[in-house]
């Protein structure tokens, strides 16, 4: 009998009661020990769904405060010294917080750790930081302590940790060049034996299964790091628990001989993302190991073809039994929680859809058809998912003929502009900008009372004269702070935008949206990703009324702001009945309508983001440049037929750019604006050793931090990019949009932004 299992649960609550209790925590309105009850009760609640699911175990140790990669660095004791953290002392809960966003209730604030995205998805990671003389011990409990509390509750627990082999790859220090460095491993002696404490202490409270997670299998291995998967699993197969080591995220490819040689329990393969690996691992499956079949997407929203799997699974079955476990091919944390939770949907679109608790039911009806006990409530339930599944496929909603026939003749369509020598020359004269010309990313501080005025307009309570009118009082405010602290080149606040990609897609066809979709991008944010289930098309001017509005505010350039068709693409549940660079295109195609038009209405800057644009790239470097090459055309698509005189900005955030900047130089943005405060300009490298021709904004304010940013040190982080580049390619500005900032410190790091870019042009 085929046993289901899962990796991972949403840790966000159903209602956001995570993002609101931390938030409340942080703002002193609540106790530790209340956040800590919300935690338990969450914890509790998600229990409980997995185990009305059918599952073998519950999984424990997916729960973290901030980011469960944080959790680990902190149990394993690595705190950077600047949070001046006794050493070898036990890792409280605010250093954690101070560790992840540089203050917290308790504690003195310190520069926050550096994040970026987990592999290729939408999700952030803190990243480690080691010391050349790291030490490695027990610091925290919490792992523990959450095993006995489902264990007191009753349930058969599974603790899930970060593999490794994995978790050394995602970490840095000023040691290590690259994530790859082998100068890491000389690390693994001293960390395993940490590993082996933890095993050996889960194994006293009674667990019989640790999930390791070593989704680093299913990337590119240097030989070294393939050797030291064989040092590391040999070392914790001495260890008294079962291992089931987890791959997700893609096919292990070169690496199967290697996951065949390990002494585990058990694999988890990702059969979504890499199917074809069955064929391969099944063959020689050694006789004592289980393996665990990832056939429910983790990624997405769209329901299971269940005959389907079953079908793929059925010979897996019969040459394994019980050692074939079932389970989501990766965690659960990527999709939102509960699609009871949405009474406004669409009912034909919400019949193609299945969130994390419907994920667990398919699981189950998964199990019960492989073995040949389906009820007759299952049954139905087989009979309702395969008539969803036949009538998306003949949805006349999905299909435009319009759409079809405008990318058809997209083929011949030239996309290039002037050489950018032509254009900045072209474009400096007719914008009249300083050196160190100052901007922000785009978006101001959404105000409680911003937010409330578009949920009552949405909710229909506030006729749309008044709210046209709040949001024009908004952006006169905003336009009037910017001219006041002096900024060069002025953005509108975007207060009439929920979400940067959600407020596109509600103006484009093709889209539906969710009232409580929210999945976790990072600590307590949260987003609502839109979900693309048919072809896209521009319905409507999506931004010029406004963008034209707060140009008429004032005598500077004012920048129109948009979000990218990559970026859109990546932050949305895509339709997978089709490639997905056939969505970007058609994206690329209603973009390019609304640059034009903003172009028309006299906004010479327009910004085109692309934040989402390195998150895409494949994980197998052979899939690169297939991506790299459509991914840059379509941006080049939504930027084709402007003025040599209207420049064009992009925005990228927390990417990492060695590998791709030929490909971010061939987008030929006039402006390209990075994340680099916490990277402490590191990031310049790239473009530096590339020579990058184009103009340039590092970022010197890190808004993921409520710290506002010492002048002194902004003036030394662009002193250093200008060691690297031409100051006049340069631009001031913060990391990222004020979306999620206060005003009181928005106003005070961007006059010291703007002091600070004042200083450096007298310096000259």
């Amino acid at each position: 009998m085929a046993l289901t299992h899962n990796l991972g649960f949403p840790r966000i609550g159903v209602k956001r009661e995570l993002k609101k209790a931390l938030e409340a925590y942080w703002a002193g309105q609540s106790t530790e020990a209340q956040l800590l009850e919300t935690g338990r009760q969450l914890r509790e609640q998600h229990w409980a769904i997995q185990q009305a699911a059918g599952n073998a175990f519950v999984t424990v140790g997916d729960f973290a405060w901030y980011d469960h990669i944080l959790e680990w660095s902190t149990t394993l004791g690595i705190v950077p010294p600047r949070f001046r953290h006794p050493r070898n002392a036990p890792v409280d809960l605010d250093t954690l917080f101070r560790m992840a966003r540089g203050r917290a209730p308790v504690g003195e604030p310190a520069a926050a750790c550096e994040m970026t995205k987990w592999f290729d998805t939408n999700y952030h990671y803190i990243v480690p930081e080691l010391a050349a003389d790291q030490t490695f011990f027990l610091a925290r409990a919490s792992l523990f302590d959450q095993v006995a509390e489902a264990q007191a509750l009753g349930h058969k627990v599974k603790p899930v940790i970060p593999g490794l082999l994995t978790y050394l790859r995602l970490s840095k220090g000023e040691s290590f060049s690259s994530a790859e460095d082998e100068r890491k491993l000389a690390l693994v002696p001293q960390l395993v034996q940490v590993y082996r404490q933890v095993l050996a202490r889960l194994a006293e409270q009674g667990v019989q299964w640790v999930q390791v997670d070593e989704p680093a299998l299913v990337l590119d291995l240097p030989a070294a790091w393939q050797e030291a998967y064989r040092q590391v699993y040999a070392e914790l197969a001495t260890t008294p628990v079962s291992i089931l080591l987890a791959t997700y995220f893609g096919d292990v490819a070169d690496n199967t001989d290697l996951l065949a040689s390990l002494p585990v329990g058990g694999v988890h393969f990702d059969l979504v993302r890499g199917p074809q690996q069955l064929a391969r691992v099944l063959p020689a499956w050694p006789a004592d190991r289980v393996l665990s079949a990832g056939v429910i997407s983790g990624r997405d929203v769209w329901r299971t073809d269940l005959d389907q799997a079953a079908a793929l699974l059925a010979p897996v079955q019969e040459q394994l039994g019980e050692r074939l476990w079932l389970a989501p091919a990766s965690s659960l944390l990527h999709v939102p929680v509960d699609l009871a939770e949405e009474t406004q949907l669409d009912d034909e679109i919400k019949s193609w859809l299945s969130f994390a608790v419907q994920k667990l039911d398919e699981l189950r009806l998964l199990a019960a058809t492989l073995n040949g006990t389906v009820s007759a409530a299952q049954d139905e339930a087989l009979a309702r998912q395969r008539i969803a599944l036949a009538e998306r496929k003949v949805s006349q909603r999905i299909h435009n003929p319009a759409v079809a026939a405008r990318v058809a003749g997209e083929a011949s369509v030239a996309r290039e502009r002037s050489p950018f020598a032509e254009r900045i020359s072209k474009q400096r004269e007719a914008l009249g900008l300083p050196d160190f010309p100052t901007t922000t990313i785009g978006s101001f501080p959404q105000t409680p009372e911003i937010r409330k005025i578009r949920r009552d307009w949405k909710a229909g309570t506030l006729s749309d004269a008044k709210y046209e009118e709040a949001i024009r009082d908004e952006i006169r405010e905003v336009v009037k702070f910017q001219e006041e602290a002096g900024l060069d080149v002025l953005v509108h606040g975007e207060p009439e935008r929920n979400d940067m990609v959600e407020y596109f897609g509600e103006l484009l066809a093709g889209f539906a949206f969710t009232q409580n979709g929210w999945v976790q991008s990072y600590g307590s944010r949260c987003v609502k990703p839109p979900i693309i289930y048919g072809d896209v098309a521009r319905l409507i001017p999506m931004t010029v009324e406004w963008t034209a509005f707060a140009q008429s505010l004032t005598d500077k350039p004012m920048k129109g702001m948009l979000t990218g068709p990559v970026t859109v693409l990546q932050w949305s549940f895509v339709r997978e009945d089709q490639p997905r660079q056939a969505t970007c295109l058609q994206l690329a195609l209603a973009l390019r309508d609304e640059v034009q038009d903003l172009e028309k209405a006299g906004i010479r800057v327009i910004q085109i983001d692309e934040p989402a644009f390195r998150e895409g790239l494949p994980l197998r470097k052979a899939d690169w440049q297939a991506y790299l090459d459509w991914a840059v055309d379509c941006f080049r698509v939504s930027t084709s037929g402007v003025q040599d005189t209207t420049q064009i900005h992009t925005h990228m955030c927390y990417s990492e750019f060695n590998d791709i900047i030929e490909s971010i130089a061939a987008m030929d943005a006039d402006v390209i604006t990075i994340e680099t405060s916490r990277s402490n300009m590191e990031l310049l490298e790239a473009f530096e050793r590339f020579n990058y021709p184009n103009d340039i904004g590092p970022g010197v304010y890190d808004i993921h931090s409520p710290n506002v940013p010492d002048r002194e040190w902004m003036i030394q982080l662009m002193n250093k990019a200008a060691s690297r580049l031409d100051r006049k390619q340069l631009w001031v500005n913060p990391d990222c949009g004020l979306k999620t900032r206060q005003w009181p410190e928005t106003r005070s790091a961007l006059i010291e932004m703007v002091h600070a870019a004042q200083a450096l042009r007298a310096a000259v």
